[in-house]
């Protein structure tokens, strides 16, 4: 069906009940009679314990239980959690160490849950928490992001999670070696707290017979998996719903031993237990993002030609594997290895390190950020040190359009692009011929000027298949089920437009149900900008089934032929009798008919392949060398998202995405001391992004539809962020390009760019 979206710009149904306060997130859906959850947290990174001793906590007021892992095992629960893994180069699997969902022998960092507090109210099972005896034999800390340290598990000797590869090393070092020229760097990706403004949380009631268990979540399945694993329950006696959920950005993506341990905690009181984290708890013990240094190699012939690469990184895993973490600096990173960029000649080796630190998982963009933001600075250094305009070594070395689709040296099936338009497009958009006239206002003003290009490709993951149903309601509404789960994104405005889009059902009159495993039996949940090319997808296939039962249905009541039936998208045409019912109608004649089969409709759709959304982003920063100030004077993004459904739910994405990168490379930054204490565990510490400290994101868009959807369309969730960071970074390496500063890592602070300039 050669059908997509109108691309209009539709503002969002549900900021109506955001901004009105009638939102409902996990503290509005807990039963009043909830019981309280407080976890007693190890205040230590590395320690043996000696004594846990609960007795005192039982008794304090308003306490109903106070849990311990040897507690929950007692009770046949399984406390073990589970993470993938990746093969290491000899073959091997990364390494799997026991993680129990409350610390069981060992601490391993500060914020690791020890025990669980249930209580009548949150100040009674804090009260209680402080009563519990808990003493520990004290090891050192390993924080170094290198192998070596004290050991944290015995199955990681060196403290080595994985081993992984991907690329010819011999191909890679003699293309090197015989390159006309090599730009080598070590660049560091620094590890940030996700920060959502709802922080996670999660209520557990099991009733005897059934478990309902509410969380801010990405997606219900997986919890509902981890849930039925550890309280060996059948599947059919769980149901997982999310609510609204203030956030999730990858954070929320993954399972989290706070929702066994309160799910647990429910089981076996027989009473609702609600959770909800505080903000430095979240800090301590939400997973982080990035956290990594790679060494970077580009080499390039005497035509300036990209002829190898290799990058060789160690990330910081923390203390153990969260869900996804060993396939984020390894495989995911992979995908977009080379970027946009003709080159086939690379190796990459990535060593997983355990540290005494939180664990890292996803965080928007998921390895990709962190390819496009190593590749990116190392095109730019090589510019300098070639002596070249940045933007025309881009333009020599990206793959043609002529070319696609393009395999590239890591695998990835690219199927469409056309990068030279693209990055045309935003040299108009930058203004990019009035730049030299800018720089030298700056210089006659005493400050330091330099404009920042990025150009990145990102790799959509996830579940390539999702399902959608859509059912007729008595009341002459609609409603469409979906297995994706909106964290902000607009879900609830973009899938009823689309559905609208193809039906000609008024949006007004559908509603989009999602997060409830017990009306919807399976989805991928939100993640890797997957949610509309998959269930939009799915949308339209079920459209495909509607409008066929429906042409059915009226050929046979109206006793015409099949062919004379026709559907334009907002109506049937039937010519021969001079009708044109729309499907709504339709509906109401085949309830009237008693075609109760013809009201509910599903259907299934498989991607075909990944879509690659690709773009240009443009930074321009002034710095002030008394002081090390940067000033972030202008940004402007040019994306290539195929075809759009709603242009301004996707702005607000890549806005909301820049705001994340510009973050990270101007202010964020987690900082542990030596013995792996969290010294930014409040906002007093750690520096996030004002409105006042970010300019207005300039967004357009040069669509290239994607022939991996029937729609030509291309996720946008985490584009800005995958570019934002190397448009910053090679923005202040600009303006300080003159000064002699080679490398500077992020956050580019005023202290670090002033010692930088003055030593």
């Amino acid at each position: 069906m050669e059908k997509f979206g109108k691309s209009q710009a539709v503002k969002r149904v549900e900021d109506v009940r955001f901004l009105t306060g009638n939102g409902r997130y996990i503290d509005d859906v807990a039963p009043k009679d909830a019981l309280f959850g407080f976890f007693l947290r190890s205040p230590i990174a590395h320690a043996v314990i000696t004594k846990l001793d609960l007795d005192a906590a039982r008794s304090a007021s308003g306490v109903h239980a106070v849990l311990s892992a040897q507690d929950l095992t007692a009770a046949g629960m399984d406390i073990g959690m589970s993470a993938l893994t990746v093969a290491n180069r000899d073959g091997s699997t990364g390494a799997t160490p026991f993680r129990p969902v409350l610390a069981q022998d060992r601490v391993r960092f500060v914020g690791e849950p020890v025990a669980l507090v249930i209580a009548e109210t949150l100040s009674e099972a804090r009260d209680a928490a402080e009563c519990i005896a808990f003493d520990y034999d004290e090891l050192p800390a390993q924080v170094s992001v290198a192998p070596g340290g004290p050991e944290i598990h015995a199955e990681a000797p060196q403290n080595v999670a994985y081993d992984w590869e991907k690329g010819d090393a011999a191909a890679c070092e003699n293309a090197l070696r015989e390159a006309a020229h090599v730009v080598r760097m070590q660049i560091a990706d620094n590890r940030i707290i996700v920060n959502s403004l709802e922080p996670r949380g999660c209520v557990a009631d099991w009733d005897g017979t059934r478990l309902h268990f509410a969380f801010g979540g990405q997606g219900v399945w997986g919890v509902k998996r981890d849930l039925a694993k550890g309280l060996d329950l059948p599947d059919e006696s769980i149901h997982v719903t999310t609510p609204d959920v203030g956030g999730g950005f990858g954070m929320k993506g993954m399972g989290y031993p706070e929702y066994l341990s309160v799910a647990a905690a429910s089981f076996l009181l027989g009473r609702p237990v609600r959770w909800m984290s505080d903000r430095t708890e979240a800090m301590l013990s939400d997973t982080g993002g990035r956290d990594l240094v790679s060494t970077c190699e580009l080499g390039f012939d005497s035509k300036h030609r990209m002829t190898a690469y290799r990058v060789n990184t160690f990330s910081n895993l923390g203390a153990y594997n969260s869900e996804f973490a060993q396939i984020i600096q390894s495989e995911l990173f992979s995908k977009v290895l080379t970027g946009p960029y003709d080159l086939q000649t690379t190796y990459m080796r990535v060593q997983g390190i355990y540290t005494n630190t939180n664990p890292v998982d996803a965080y928007r963009g998921a390895g990709r950020p962190e390819a496009i933001y190593a590749l990116e600075r190392m095109v730019d250094q090589a510019a300098r040190e070639l002596a070249v305009d940045p933007w025309e070594l881009r333009r020599k070395n990206f793959i043609p359009a002529a070319a696609f689709p393009y395999k590239s040296a890591t695998g990835e099936e690219y199927d469409v692009g056309d990068f030279h338009r693209v990055l045309d497009r935003q040299a108009l958009e930058c203004d990019q011929a009035g730049f030299a006239e800018r720089r030298a206002d700056s210089a006659r003003r005493g400050m330091l000027r330099g404009q920042g290009l990025c150009y990145y490709i990102e790799s959509i993951l996830g579940d390539p298949s999702e399902d959608a149903r859509v059912e007729f309601n008595d009341d002459g509404t609609v409603s469409i089920f979906v297995g994706t789960q909106s964290n902000g994104q607009g879900h609830e405005t973009v899938f009823a437009q689309f559905l609208s889009d193809q039906t000609g059902i008024p949006a007004e009159r559908i509603s989009v149900v999602q997060g409830d495993s017990d009306l919807i039996a399976r989805g991928g949940g939100t993640g890797g900008s997957r949610s509309v090319t998959t269930q939009n997808s799915a949308t339209l296939a079920t459209v495909e089934k509607m409008v066929a039962a429906f042409t059915a249905f009226l050929a046979e009541a109206l006793e015409v032929d099949a062919a004379d039936v026709v559907f334009d998208d907002v109506q049937f045409r039937i010519a021969s009798k001079n009708l044109t019912p729309t499907m709504l109608e339709v509906a109401e004649m085949a309830r009237a008919a008693g075609r109760a089969d013809l009201l509910k409709h599903t259907a299934t759709a498989t991607l075909p392949g990944r879509s690659y959304p690709n773009g240009a982003h443009v930074a321009e920063v002034e710095i002030d060398p008394e002081t090390g100030q940067v000033a972030l004077l202008s940004y402007s993004v040019t994306d290539d998202f195929g075809n759009l459904i709603n242009p301004l739910l996707a702005e607000g994405q890549v806005h909301g995405g820049v705001a994340q990168g510009i973050g990270q490379a101007l202010y964020e930054h987690v900082v542990h001391d030596e013995d792996g204490q969290l010294l930014t565990a409040s906002f007093m510490d750690y520096a996030m992004p004002r409105a006042d400290m970010l300019p207005m994101v300039r967004f357009t868009t040069e669509p290239v539809p994607s022939t991996a959807n029937v729609m030509g369309m291309k996720g946008c969730g985490e584009a800005g962020t995958v570019g934002a960071m190397a448009a910053v970074a090679n923005a202040v390496a600009d303006a300080l390009s003159e000064t002699g500063v080679r490398s500077l890592d992020m956050p580019f602070t005023p202290l670090r760019i002033w010692q930088a300039l003055h030593q």
